[in-house]
């Protein structure tokens, strides 16, 4: 398989095709209410997160592909009047990191980015762009989907088409490790960095029915460049795999989906900082209120 293609100009690989993405979302937008389940479940994190820190931010921005279940969840919550008016950015639907976000510098309290950073091809660039255009002190909440993502429908699929072809395309796109969310964020510039892993297994009667529900949510694969469509052999022999090698007693498929939960500041000369090493006043027995050795 050959490596993605760089752009000079730009530097990182370019891994996703921003103008397939763009139609994909267009063309999901009729359907997406029937498979939001991941989207909500997401929108729901952010909330309760926003809920459980009480401060206001009177300027906030959702980058979101498809934002209405944040803004449904957060004008039923406790979090609404700290957060009274969100302003909703649609060019990030196409590709977020792709170009230059339309925000100004320091502006900017509270930023959400949910199920939507995955498809950026320069992940930590775009987490930078949003970085700078939160105030000191402003708040980063994003999510998006981990590498665990439907693992099994890639390993079928890449069966099926060696098979039938003798080669593969990448037909589930490239996720992140849920292990470098903080990382990410603090190469981005990010104070007080917070990641972690949300694990869902979702159960189908077949792998068509995810496929039809993957379409809705707009996250089927957009590679960059050419890529052969897969036959109706190609589909049915990964249909097969899938019930043989996963399926359960009744005949159902698990797909596994994993959401990227991360949290960050801007810095601010206001925020905690953590102590410098061996200034500790405290031995961590204290502290913990146990005898060593026990």
């Amino acid at each position: 398989m050959s490596s993605p293609p760089t752009d000079p100009a730009s530097g990182p690989p370019r891994l996703f095709d921003p103008h397939r993405r763009a139609l994909r979302l267009a063309r999901a937008a009729a359907r997406f209410e029937n498979a939001d389940f991941l989207h909500r479940r997401a929108a729901q994190g952010a909330v309760d997160s926003l809920e459980a820190i009480l401060r206001d931010f009177p300027a906030a921005v959702d980058l979101s592909a498809f934002p209405r279940p944040f803004a449904d969840l957060l004008a039923g919550s406790d979090a609404h009047s700290r957060v009274p008016r969100v302003q909703e950015i649609s060019d990030a639907r196409a590709a977020p990191g792709g170009s230059p976000l339309p925000l100004e510098a320091a502006s900017t309290d509270l930023i959400v980015s949910l199920m939507t950073l995955h498809w950026a091809n320069d992940l930590p660039g775009a987490l930078s762009q949003i970085r700078r255009a939160l105030r000191p002190d402003g708040l980063f909440l994003g999510t998006l989907l981990g590498a665990g993502t439907l693992k099994e429908l890639r390993a079928v699929l890449t069966e099926a088409e060696l098979v039938e072809r003798g080669g593969a395309h990448p037909r589930v796109s490239p996720f992140a490790d849920g292990f470098d969310g903080a990382g990410l964020l603090q190469r981005a510039g990010f104070a007080l960095p917070v990641s972690d892993v949300d694990r869902i297994t979702v159960r189908y009667p077949d792998m068509f029915a995810l496929i039809r529900d993957l379409r809705a949510m707009g996250e089927t694969a957009v590679p960059f460049g050419a890529v052969r469509p897969l036959t109706r052999k190609i589909a049915g022999r990964a249909a097969a795999l899938y019930a043989d090698r996963y399926g359960d007693a009744d005949g159902r498929i698990p797909a596994t989906f994993e959401i990227v939960n991360l949290a960050g500041w801007a810095p601010s000369e206001t925020q905690q900082k953590p102590l410098p090493r061996g200034s500790a006043k405290v031995r961590l027995a204290d502290a913990l209120g146990v005898r060593e050795g026990e």
